[in-house]
C-alpha cells in the first residue's frame, strides 16, 4: 500500500497546544475536479489541471494554513478501472492515500451523477474507516432538484459525515468547505512552515507545469504515458534561472507530434510553460525543452520511483 508518509522530526512552527494540523485526501473519478479544488483551497497552483483524464499520477500535497490550523491537502490520482501497469500503480496510490488521511473528501462530478465510475468509487469506500465527506462539484451546471436527488442517493450508499455542493472552478461553496475542514483537524503542531504551499520540489513542479502544457496543446494526439523530467536547474547571477527539461515519449511518431512542423508545437509548449514557471518562481526563467524516445518506459521501475509510485509486479 502507498502511504501518505507524514513528515517526521520537528513539525515546523506552531508547537502551541492551540494549533491544529492534519491530512485531507481527495479521491474521485478522473476529471472530477480534485486538482482544481486543491489549487482553489491553497490559493495558487500546486497540482496540474487538464481535460485529459488521469493527469495526476502520484500524491500531490497542497498546504493551507488558516489562522491556527494547517491542512495538508492530498490530491490523488483518479479512481478508474486499470488496464495496464501504470494504471494499477495510480489506483493503488489513490486508495493508499485515502486510508492514511484524517479526513477523506469524495468528489463526484454533479453532471455525471451516479454513473458507473461513481458507483465503483462509492463501492470502494466500504472498508475505509476515515471520516468521509461528500463533495458534489460543478454544481453550477446542474439544476438544484437533481443535485438534491444525487446527494440523497449517494448518502444512501455511503455514510457521509457531511455533504457540500461546490464549484471548484468558481470557488462557490469552497469557503464553507474550508471552514468545516479547519474544525475537523486534530490538535497538534504544524508539519510545514507557514509560508509553504506544497512539499513538491520546484524541479518536479516545473516539470509538472510543462507536462500540463503538453497535454493542453496536444489533447488526444499524445498518450498520457508521456512524461517530463527536469534535468538541469541553474540559478544565474542576474537573478534568473536556466532550466533544461526532457519530454519523454515511447515512439518516434510521438516525438514528431511533440516537435510539430518546424518545431512550432514544442515552441508553443515551451512559451506557455516558461510563463507559468516564471510566475510561480517570481523570477525570470530560461526554459529549454528536448524530446527523447524512451522505449517501454511504462514498464521501468525507476520511472515509477521518480513519480512517487510503487511499481506493480504484474
Amino acid at each position: 500500500m502507498t502511504e501518505i508518509n507524514h513528515p517526521q522530526g520537528d513539525k515546523a512552527t506552531g508547537a502551541d497546544a492551540q494549533t491544529r494540523s492534519g491530512f485531507v485526501a481527495l479521491i474521485g473519478a478522473p476529471n472530477a475536479g480534485k486538482s482544481t479544488l486543491v489549487n482553489r483551497l491553497v490559493g495558487t497552483k500546486v497540482s496540474i489541471v487538464t481535460h485529459k483524464v488521469q493527469t495526476t499520477r502520484a500524491l500531490v500535497r497542497g498546504i493551507v494554513t488558516e489562522d491556527q490550523t494547517q491542512i495538508v491537502l492530498v490530491d490523488t490520482p483518479g479512481i478508474f478501472k486499470p488496464k495496464r501497469r501504470l494504471d494499477r500503480a495510480m489506483v493503488t496510490t489513490a486508495w493508499g492515500g485515502a486510508r492514511d488521511a484524517d479526513v477523506l473528501l469524495i468528489l463526484l462530478d454533479a453532471q455525471g451523477g451516479l454513473n458507473e465510475q461513481a458507483a465503483t468509487l462509492l463501492a470502494g469506500l466500504e472498508n475505509i474507516r476515515q471520516p468521509k465527506v461528500l463533495i458534489l462539484n460543478k454544481v453550477d451546471r446542474v439544476d438544484p432538484p437533481k443535485l438534491l436527488d444525487l446527494a440523497q442517493k449517494a448518502n444512501e450508499k455511503v455514510k457521509f459525515d457531511s455533504t457540500f455542493m461546490i464549484s471548484a472552478l468558481t470557488g462557490s461553496g469552497c469557503g464553507d468547505l474550508l471552514k468545516y475542514l479547519v474544525g475537523r483537524m486534530p490538535y497538534g503542531p504544524w508539519y510545514y512552515p507557514e509560508d509553504q504551499i506544497s512539499d513538491m520540489p520546484m524541479r518536479q513542479l516545473a516539470a509538472e507545469v510543462t507536462r500540463e502544457k503538453l497535454y493542453l496543446r496536444l489533447h488526444e494526439e499524445l498518450p498520457y504515458s508521456s512524461t517530463v523530467e527536469t534535468e538541469k536547474w541553474e540559478e544565474r547571477k542576474d537573478g534568473s534561472v536556466r532550466i533544461e527539461q526532457v519530454i519523454y515519449v515511447e515512439r518516434d511518431s510521438q516525438k514528431k507530434i511533440v516537435l510539430g512542423a518546424k518545431g512550432e508545437t514544442i515552441k508553443a509548449i515551451g512559451q506557455a510553460a516558461r510563463k507559468e514557471i516564471s510566475e510561480i518562481l517570481e523570477q525570470p526563467v530560461h526554459l529549454f525543452l528536448f524530446v527523447k524516445v524512451r522505449d517501454n518506459w511504462g514498464n521501468d521501475p525507476e520511472r515509477y520511483r521518480e513519480m512517487g509510485l510503487e511499481f506493480p509486479n504484474s
